[in-house]
């Protein structure tokens, strides 16, 4: 059927929904949501009833927005909101979102904006025809956040046009050969790195992950038979945006896909940010890259941002919902609901079924679930993991030793997660004496990661949110981190006498600032190097873990030889990884428990090992496919 012919169905279908007096003037699809416009917005926002009855008749999910018509423009907007909310609730900054309607209030004093009973807010929301929302202001400015934002109003007419392919292709009519679904396993699976899966059914293809190897570069089997076309991909859905995970999805937009792809909007926003840095070290390393910039931006504009515990379609017969992972922020268990009720499946991801110092444990309750593709990193029975208490005090120990003989610490961390959560141990070690207080730099794109987990702290997990917006105290804000951003700050911190501790990316030590400490503080064995995250097979990390006396490095284009005597010790307690208690705990508590378990995302041994103990405990069939292999699931 047509773009037309949808929306004139869609029309008839509401004016039985719909009581005669509410008035709808336009109505469009805009990727998975049927979007109403009306000049009577209160009405819809006074009666929750009247949106819920529209979705029942339309089975999909309705979003209300007010006419265009009936909206000031945004200079008289601003005008009529400045004059509205009292300055003590400080106002930052004021951004319309002509896509959605809304016009966002970023207010130093949220409270005060939205007055006693939503007073104000909703004065503001009678006379200027917007949806305002109001924002408590980041403490931490984000440039990747802006950006993302500014380039979405920039191409506002483009992905309108976008919205409405996407919505007209999930609202064709489903295969009529009886429903059935298989997983095809692309890459991640008997080992880590680049994760990829294709579930497909009769009449869809949905892609969770798209992973490069950290360590080798390897990408996934993308030239597999089920996978080509790319026309034939209905979404792309990205759990998290740890290169791993989804590295190569702007090599799969450069290649021909055009479609939706899904994850959360922290998601999306450390996705640009980590893309764009590994074209910085492509190109710094004389290295031709896999993709450029244009194609980030292509991500950024296919990218359907959607929230955990809201459910919508993605293709005739699917539909996805995402909960917390626990991994790093944004992260997501993805829940498939395929068919009419037919059969239910979750791709966890990579999960932490813990709370940490910066996320809730891994959601594990699903309205139902047959069957789970779950992550092994840690799968196997010597796996057992310190807990967070622990690491904090063996880091400690650690860092204290090193500092106490007034040697550097060096950190190799992912920007994204581990880092964040260092921090806030070091920040709280010296600020209560167990740590003497030296300088702690950070080096990469942890400034700006950090920055981007204080944009959405609706993510964070509740002790945190409380402790940085409502006891005004922000860890990540305390005077001991210092940001490197030069190549001379740089060298000044590696040839500094003074003892300090440098948290520098790339967290597996495949290249990136780390190296340049790491060369100029391996030789001196006063100096420490920790691990607080895994290594992968093939990585320098990883041999650097296996012991080696001597290490090839590249000094200025050629190759060096250097020796390592730098003390190192390992700090598993604060991976972002479940353990193998954790997974076993969390299959065991999983409501409801499903059928069949698939194992990916760890090494062949561990996978395996985990598959036979789930197995032997629950009762459940356990398989640990491998690579290339399709297995049906329904």
């Amino acid at each position: 059927m047509s773009y037309d012919g949808l929306i004139q169905e869609i029309r008839s279908l509401l004016k039985e929904s719909l009581p005669p007096e509410v008035k709808v003037t336009s109505v469009e699809l805009e990727g998975p949501y049927v979007v109403l416009y009306t000049p009577q917005m209160d009405v819809f926002l006074n009666n929750g009833d009247l949106m819920r009855q529209a979705a029942q008749k339309l089975h999909r999910r309705v979003v209300v927005r007010s006419d265009t018509a009936s909206r000031l423009t945004e200079k008289e907007a601003e005008k009529v909101i400045r004059e509205q909310i009292p300055a003590e609730a400080e106002i930052s900054q004021i951004l319309f979102e002509e896509e959605t309607g809304e016009v966002t209030i970023e207010a130093g004093n949220p409270g005060a904006a939205i007055g006693k009973q939503a007073s104000v807010l909703n004065e503001i929301k009678r006379k200027i025809g917007w949806v305002p929302v109001v924002v408590r202001t980041p403490p931490i400015p984000s440039k990747t956040v802006e950006e993302v934002r500014v380039f979405l109003r920039n191409v506002f007419d483009e992905r309108q046009k976008f919205l409405k392919r996407v919505g007209t292709r999930i609202a064709r009519d489903r295969s009529p050969e009886k429903i059935w679904a298989r997983n095809s396993s692309l890459g991640g699976y008997r080992e880590v790195g680049r994760s990829a899966h294709l579930l497909t059914t009769p009449t869809s293809k949905v892609l969770i992950d798209c992973g490069i190897d950290p360590g080798s570069e390897r990408t996934p089997y993308f030239n597999a038979p089920e996978m080509l076309p790319l026309d034939n991909l209905d979404a792309v859905v990205i759990t998290h945006a740890h290169m791993d995970h989804a590295g190569l999805l702007p090599v799969l937009l450069k290649y021909g896909y055009d479609g939706p792809i899904y994850c959360t909007a922290p998601t999306r926003d450390l996705m640009a940010l980590l893309l764009l840095d590994s074209i910085k070290v492509m190109n710094a390393e004389a290295r031709r890259g896999l993709f450029d910039s244009s194609h980030v931006r292509d991500v950024i504009r296919q990218t359907i941002p959607l929230r955990w515990g809201e459910t919508t379609d993605v293709a005739p017969d699917l539909r996805l919902t995402l909960h917390n992972a626990g991994h790093i922020i944004g992260s997501s268990v993805t829940h498939f609901h395929i068919g009419d009720g037919d059969y239910n499946m979750a791709y966890t991801g990579d999960i932490k079924f813990e709370r940490t110092w910066l996320f809730n444990p891994a959601t594990n309750r699903f309205p139902r679930l047959e069957a789970l593709i779950m992550e092994s990193t840690y799968g196997g029975h010597k796996d057992i993991q310190p807990s967070r208490t622990e690491a904090s005090e063996e880091m400690t120990h650690f860092v204290e030793k090193v500092l106490r003989r007034r040697g550097h610490v060096l950190i190799p961390v992912f920007a994204v997660g581990r880092s964040q959560e260092v921090m806030l141990v070091l920040e709280e070690k010296m600020r209560t004496g167990k740590l003497p207080r030296v300088p702690v730099y950070l080096d990469g794109m942890i400034y700006e990661a950090t920055a981007i987990h204080t944009a959405y702290p609706e993510y964070l997990n509740t002790m945190l949110r409380t402790q940085i917006f409502q006891q005004g105290d922000n860890p990540f804000l305390s005077d001991i981190f210092q940001r490197v951003e030069s190549s001379h700050k740089r060298m000044s911190v590696i040839d500094d006498k003074d003892p300090s501790i440098v948290l520098a990316t790339s967290g597996m030590m495949s290249g990136g600032p780390v190296m340049e400490y790491f060369k100029g503080w391996a030789p001196d064995e006063n100096n420490g190097l920790m691990f607080a995250g895994y290594q992968a097979e093939g990585t320098f990390g990883r041999r650097l873990q296996r012991g080696m006396s001597e290490a090839q490095v590249s000094d200025n284009g050629r190759s060096a030889t250097i020796p390592v005597r730098m003390e190192m010790v390992n700090c598993e307690g604060f991976s972002g990884h479940s353990d193998r208690v954790q997974l076993m705990n969390y299959v065991a508590t999983l409501d409801p428990r499903p059928q069949r378990i698939l194992l990916c995302h760890g090494e062949e041994t561990k996978a395996l090992d985990l598959a036979s103990s789930l197995h032997k405990r629950f009762g459940m069939e356990t398989r640990v496919p491998y690579n290339l292999e399709t297995v049906r699931v329904l």
